[in-house]
């Protein structure tokens, strides 16, 4: 027993001396003495653990777990001093930040200031104290009307569009198919966007059948785009909204009245809705990336209004009463949503965004894009100034000359009754509808009738197959793809082949 005592003593005043000449020797060669000694512990405990006998080597093994313990509880400090250090750098760095914030929102209240200050002198001067400049009166009138409105940005639309003559004359011999031509090669010839002629003749047959048009497919094929040269074709940009994924109703549309500062939280998507009223051309309003919230919760009061057959119909409540320097063209608190107004939204199809219900596609036409557009040489386009209303007559012209044929009316009735019966899904009187227009219209572009039918078919039916067990029915869509073939003739109804082939071999 006393020799492992006379083994502890040597032992601990050797470990200690190495400690003290570790410390003091740290970051020049801390570990090359102590490693020399190694050796010495070695012959220390060989010289002494012969006689240690049970009882030493259980003290060995207490004082082993000691220094254990101890090293341990050197690192948890060190670890715990760091942490402590990086919290404090972290606290001091977010008072630098804070500090320069603090800064930025002084110098943006400064400039509040000089704003205000610029203001009263305004209002003094539509008061009366007015300058021998009657065109900067004017200004400053505009200027104090939209401040001391509840509608700055519609105020802003009025002050803009006030005396303003927006006649648009029509374009003599005009046709449809004409109208199709020139978009398409103004896209080419002007933006170097390529689409093929048929998406084209569907797009503007659809525009006719429907005020929403989804244009869907993979990213990078010219969605967005469409949109916006067809806006810079008709010579008036189109309203780009991009839509965000917490949309849940229609204020995240079209903004709301905020009672404790009494003005009206307007939306970019209100004030080009609200500048429609003013245009007499057609106007295009782009939701873009439109899926990424749920469309049958934001623009639910859209899609309700836009199956009302009087147009007369077609308001939307803001405000629940009217004052005096409310904007012009809101009666009683509502706003008619104009005829010369376009949805467009755009669609695409992965994770990050919601299924598109029944409920938006049976309302929408629907374009898919799954492929880039191939160049082409065409003749330089100009963009073209067309009044809606003569739009409107060449639409309403094409269902009067362009009626749907018996024949094909009697065969797409055929069609009804075998998906009915096969499938269990039926067409709907809306999509009916929806023909009665699309395909004349699509023969006035210069598509044929039966191309037309087939666009219809699979945009308005096939894609509700989607929701069935495609897998156990596989049969029943072999007998439909036979059946499209023995109604409508061998190489017609190309785009419904294409989607049922799909549908059976993704299933």
């Amino acid at each position: 027993m006393i020799a492992y005592f006379d083994y502890l003593r040597e032992m601990f005043l050797k470990v200690l001396g190495d400690i003290g000449t570790f410390f003091y020797k740290a970051f020049v060669s801390p570990w090359t003495d102590l490693g020399n000694n190694f050796n010495t512990y070695n012959s220390y405990m060989a010289a002494h653990s012969g006689e240690f006998g049970f009882v030493g080597w259980l003290f060995w093994v207490i004082m082993l777990l000691l220094l254990i313990g101890l090293f341990a509880g050197l690192i948890f400090l060190i670890v715990i001093f760091l942490r402590k250090y990086v919290r404090f750098v972290r606290k001091e760095l977010d008072k630098e930040e804070l500090s320069r914030q603090v800064e930025r929102l002084n110098y943006e209240l400064f400039q509040a200031i000089q704003e205000k200050d610029k203001i009263l002198n305004l209002k003094v001067g539509y008061m009366g104290l007015r300058g021998p400049d009657s065109q900067l009166d004017q200004e400053s009138q505009e200027i104090v009307e939209e401040v001391s409105s509840r509608f700055p940005k519609l105020i802003h639309v009025d002050n803009k569009y006030r005396g303003t003559n927006m006649d648009i004359p029509n374009r003599p011999n005009l046709s449809l198919e004409e109208l199709c031509n020139a978009f398409r090669n103004f896209a080419a010839s002007q933006l170097k966007l390529y689409y093929r002629e048929d998406v084209i003749k569907q797009l503007f047959a659809g525009m006719a059948a429907s005020k929403l048009i989804i244009l869907e497919g993979i990213s990078g094929t010219g969605k967005t785009s469409l949109a916006f040269a067809l806006g810079k074709f008709f010579n008036f940009d189109s309203a780009i909204i991009p839509v965000q994924p917490s949309w849940k109703d229609r204020s995240e549309l079209l903004g709301y009245y905020n009672e404790f500062t009494k003005k009206f939280n307007e939306t970019e998507f209100l004030k080009a809705l609200y500048t429609t009223t003013y245009r007499q051309d057609l106007d295009v309003i782009v939701l873009d990336e439109m899926n990424l919230a749920r469309i049958e919760y934001y623009f639910a009061e859209f899609l309700s209004i836009m199956e009302m057959r009087d147009p007369n119909d077609w308001v939307i409540d803001l405000i629940p009463t009217t004052i005096a320097n409310d904007p012009v063209n809101l009666k009683d608190g509502k706003l008619l949503i104009p005829q010369n107004v376009i949805f467009f939204g755009t669609a695409n199809n992965d994770d990050s965004t919601f299924t598109i219900s029944d409920k938006v596609y049976d309302r929408a036409i629907s374009l898919f894009f799954d492929d880039k557009g191939r160049p082409f040489e065409c003749a330089p386009q100009e963009a073209m100034n067309v009044p809606y209303s003569q739009i409107r007559r060449l639409y309403d012209d094409a269902i009067n000359q362009f009626p749907i044929s018996k024949d094909m009316s009697d065969k797409f009735e055929q069609l009804d009754n075998f998906v009915i019966k096969k499938f269990k899904l039926a067409f709907g009187n809306r999509i009916l509808k929806q023909l009665d227009t699309f395909i004349p219209v699509y023969v006035a572009c210069g598509g044929k009738e039966v191309d037309g039918y087939d666009f219809i078919f699979t945009n308005k039916v096939l894609k509700k197959f989607e929701s069935l067990n495609i897998a156990f029915l596989k049969d029943e869509l072999k007998e439909l793809d036979a059946q499209l073939d023995k109604m409508y003739g061998k190489g017609n109804f190309k785009m419904a082949h294409s989607y049922i082939d799909s549908l059976i071999k993704n299933n």
